[in-house]
């Protein structure tokens, strides 16, 4: 069990950091705001000032050169794996903002440098966190479950729109923060459009509870006239012999709420999850079926479970990753595959 304060790092510190992240953290008494990282200094000093931590600095080896139990890494996407490596490599549990990486040896390299290591990596997936999803989870691994599954289905549309034809801002940016608009629309930056910033976390939810892996994937991306897809629709073969579709759309400005629905079918039942409309249910016949009661606000996104798991992890608690890295990796193996499938015209498989 750790002794004293967790000394915290993040490297990052962008606007959904400093309206989230960096609150959660906060809010922990075990936790010390040791260090704060972003590119421009004035910004940085008055995220320091803000929040009290104790340097804010532009060059990310100040940060672990404080020795930080935990580092917060928020950068943009093009730079996760260098940062999160280094923070491994320091000795840091990690939690990574979606998505995890942009390669999918990148990924899968930190998930064993962090198993190599004894450190925890946690995938800021909120959604894994949320008690309809986690009771979800226990379902379909209890010893019933719905049997060998044989397809899914996977829908997601989120309000930004305008954020991705950098014509305006998300809702609950930080006020004073707004986000930098080429860290969403430069895919030299974010590496793609709605599926690096939205439909990794309707991917990270689906492989989460199903357990399926990605094995080939024929993909379509809609631009409308953008610098990254708005609209992407995917068919996927996973590794068990399983088919299924994955779409995702960016919509204008309007209910914020996002859609995000699963269906799952076996050969023992099927499972329906719907995020946006807080339904859960299990159906394996008549006389055996299973729907919690919900209400309004139970599907809302947050995304304090990934940092108050960190931290409880790096406290030496015994509590369940919901989103670990090896999670991680099978999102960016379906994400990586998709964006070389539309630029291939064919059906492509995982590397």
């Amino acid at each position: 069990m750790k002794q004293g304060k967790l000394k915290v790092g993040v490297i990052g510190a962008g606007s959904w950091a400093i309206s989230s992240h960096i609150p959660n953290l906060q809010s922990r008494p075990e936790v010390e705001l040791t260090a704060v990282h972003r590119l421009e200094p004035d910004l940085v000093e008055k995220v320091k000032e803000r929040f009290g931590f104790r340097m804010a600095t532009t060059n990310i080896q100040d940060v672990l050169d404080c020795e930080p139990d935990v580092v917060v890494v928020a950068s943009p996407a093009a730079v996760h794996f260098a940062h999160v490596k280094a923070a491994l490599e320091a000795g840091a549990h990690v939690l990574c903002e979606k998505p995890f990486t942009l390669k999918s040896h990148e990924a899968w390299e930190l998930q064993r440098i962090a198993e190599a290591r004894g450190r925890h990596l946690v995938i800021a997936f909120g959604w894994n966190y949320k008690p309809m999803v986690t009771q979800v989870k226990r379902w379909m691994e209890s010893s019933d479950g719905i049997g060998e599954i044989e397809s899914m289905m996977v829908h997601m549309a989120s309000a930004i729109r305008e954020l991705m034809l950098n014509q305006g801002i998300y809702h609950g940016a930080s006020q004073g923060f707004d986000p930098n608009p080429s860290t969403w629309t430069d895919p030299a930056l974010s590496g793609g459009g709605y599926a690096q910033a939205q439909l990794t976390h309707a991917l990270g939810l689906s492989l989460w509870i199903s357990g399926l892996r990605g094995e080939e994937v024929f993909a379509r991306m809609h631009t409308s006239g953008g610098n990254v897809d708005l609209h992407d629709s995917y068919n996927v073969k996973f590794t068990n012999g399983a088919i299924g579709s994955v779409f995702g759309a960016s919509h204008a400005r309007g209910p914020e709420k996002h859609q995000l629905q699963m269906r799952l079918f076996g050969n023992k039942g099927h499972l329906v999850l719907d995020i946006e409309r807080e339904k859960a249910w299990i159906y394996r016949s008549m006389e055996d079926q299973e729907e919690l009661s919900l209400k309004d606000g139970d599907g809302e996104y947050s995304c304090e479970g990934p940092v108050h798991t960190l931290i409880d992890l790096a406290l030496g608690k015994t509590v369940i990753n919901h989103s670990p890295a090896e999670l991680g990796a099978r999102t960016v193996e379906i994400i990586e595959a998709a964006y070389r499938s539309v630029s291939s015209g064919r059906s492509e498989k995982m590397n």
